[in-house]
């Protein structure tokens, strides 16, 4: 292993922007910083709404420019990660067949109906250990089985996996992402047929899985020329799943910890050897995703600061824009707890008129409904914090894991009253940061794979904690205060 640092490209693509990060990294350093960004914008077009994924891929391109720029023209490495259950389908030639649809896109509804007349809820659950989320894969798939683009399609890339294609020529289907189709065994960590076969989804769709630190071929040398980029750089799989790059990124010492990988969403769980297949954590609706080194993401999907998003989009397109911390400052100083609605609820995850659909659960729970900017944003971030000590609380009884920390990671850990909140819901103290994990367990990953670092996961995150300075939040005790939130809507611990 050199003890000269290298330097390492991270593509990170989020649901409302991507980035492209350069880190220099070696024994003892881990430094990262932001050489652009650009924004994820939805497109809807005849009634679908669409990733415009070519404009997220133009981006990549102008970002790994500016890397290449930034680092003296070489790059050690490139990885890529991004959101998880959506795809690209390419035909025989290779071509995208449209553009990928949006997961928030309504063409799934009915196809949960569809997918549990022939494998019921519980035999699913137990094949797959994935949560009902209605736009998962699989029913994206079933959603789509007469689709021309389907008929046509020779293959099946995932967001982060089409990307790298397009970057190398090389195709494979890394095993973070491919674990959220609904299609993966966690227990074996590799696909269910028979899931498959019922279903009528023909996996010779997919390339071969690939795992974090694999070898993604080389940068082509029609973009080495787009970038100004010497060649060779290799692409590594890393954990393509933004969510599993984020966990590599939690600078926990020790194994009794929770984490909240934060942002539109906030994924909320523990870290395990083995999936928990039980009918209470279905039930509860927990998800088994597949993390780096052989791990288990034991999570349930909170909705997240996408609730506070779409109430900011909403506010601006009736010509009433709202700056950010202005917001949180007034936020923090109004009374806390008087308005909570259920993070969770379906409602939320379209896209629309979030303020209207705020108020209406307010409403429908006989409490006082948020009047201005400020009470909407305090609502949401007392709801947020409720469901994060719900989601927790959870995670550490069906997985028996014993929890002594919650780390926070991603955009949300940036937002002080959001992580204060979390700690004095939890009961727990909150280490928040780093902002960046996704894109630091990208770099960490692909630094391992290149010989510029060795050793286990905690060894990785050992380094984190030496470079990266989180803050931490002391609980407030006011236990009786939260139990009375949860209960005016129905929350149980």
């Amino acid at each position: 292993m050199s003890s000269t640092p290298r330097t390492f490209a991270a593509v990170d693509l989020g649901a409302s922007s991507g980035r492209v990060m350069l880190a220099r990294v070696g024994p003892g350093t881990l430094d990262l910083s932001e050489v652009h960004r650009f924004p994820n914008r939805p497109v809807r077009v005849g009634g679908t709404l669409h990733w415009d994924v070519l404009a997220l891929y133009r981006g990549v391109l102008d970002g790994l420019r500016e890397a290449g720029r930034a680092a003296g023209g070489r790059l050690d490495g490139v990885g890529v990660d991004s959101w998880a259950v959506d795809y690209g389908l390419l035909d025989a030639d290779g071509s995208l067949l449209g553009n990928p649809v949006h997961y928030r896109d309504a063409r799934t509804d009915g196809a949960a109906e569809k997918v549990h007349a022939v494998l019921p809820a519980e035999y699913l659950y137990a094949a797959t250990g994935l949560q009902h989320l209605p736009f998962n894969t699989v029913l994206q798939l079933v959603a789509a089985r007469d689709t021309p683009q389907l008929a046509a399609a020779e293959r099946l890339l995932m967001i982060p996996d089409l990307i790298s294609h397009w970057l190398t020529g090389v195709q494979g289907t890394e095993i973070t992402n491919a674990s959220t189709t609904q299609l993966i065994d966690p227990r074996t960590r590799d696909w269910s047929t028979e899931v498959a076969r019922r279903t009528g989804i023909d996996l010779s769709l997919f390339p071969p899985l690939r795992s974090p630190g694999d070898p993604a071929g080389e940068l082509l040398p029609e973009v080495l020329a787009e970038t100004g980029l010497t060649g060779p750089v290799p692409v590594t799989a890393v954990g393509s799943h933004d969510t599993a790059s984020a966990v590599v990124g939690v600078p926990a010492d020790g194994e009794d910890f929770a984490y909240i990988a934060t942002g539109t969403w906030s994924l909320v769980g523990t870290e395990l050897r083995e999936p928990v297949l039980t009918e209470a954590s279905r039930r509860a609706n927990f998800t088994n995703e597949l993390g780096v080194d052989g791990t288990v993401r034991h999570l349930r999907n909170v909705m997240g600061l996408w609730l506070l998003q779409e109430c900011m989009r909403t506010w601006a397109d009736r010509g009433d824009p709202q700056d950010l911390g202005t917001l949180l400052a007034a936020a923090a100083e109004l009374p806390p707890l008087r308005f909570v609605v259920d993070a969770g609820d379906p409602a939320f995850i379209p896209p629309g008129d979030m303020p209207r659909r705020i108020a209406d659960a307010c409403a429908a729970t006989r409490q006082p409904i948020p009047r201005t900017p400020a009470e909407f944003t305090r609502c949401v971030l007392d709801s947020l914090a409720l469901a994060h000590r719900e989601t927790v609380a959870r995670a550490r009884a069906l997985s028996g894991k014993r929890v002594e920390t919650v780390h926070v990671v991603g955009g949300g850990a940036r937002n002080a009253l959001l992580c204060q909140l979390t700690a004095d819901a939890c009961g727990l103290p909150v280490v928040a940061g780093p902002a960046e994990a996704a894109a630091l367990g990208n770099v960490l990953v692909q630094a391992r794979a290149a010989g510029a670092l060795s050793g286990s996961l905690a060894d990785l995150r050992a380094l984190l904690r030496s470079t990266q300075e989180p803050v931490r939040y002391t609980a407030r005790p006011d236990t009786a205060a939260w139990d009375d939130a949860a209960a005016r809507i129905g929350l149980g611990v």
